[in-house]
């Protein structure tokens, strides 16, 4: 079990596959932080005019 389990996590295309994984998961954290700070576009000082 030892054996399979390094041989699949030695191979190329399944590193390439979870690295893609993990990146796109803090990516979408990344985002849901940023929504969830409220941070929106700032007002227009001139609108108020």
């Amino acid at each position: 079990m030892k054996d399979f389990l390094n041989n699949v996590l030695e191979n190329n295309k399944i590193k390439f596959v979870m690295r893609t994984i993990f990146y796109f998961i803090v990516l979408l954290f990344l985002v849901y932080l940023y929504s969830y700070s409220g941070i929106d576009q700032p007002h227009f000082i001139y609108n108020e005019f």
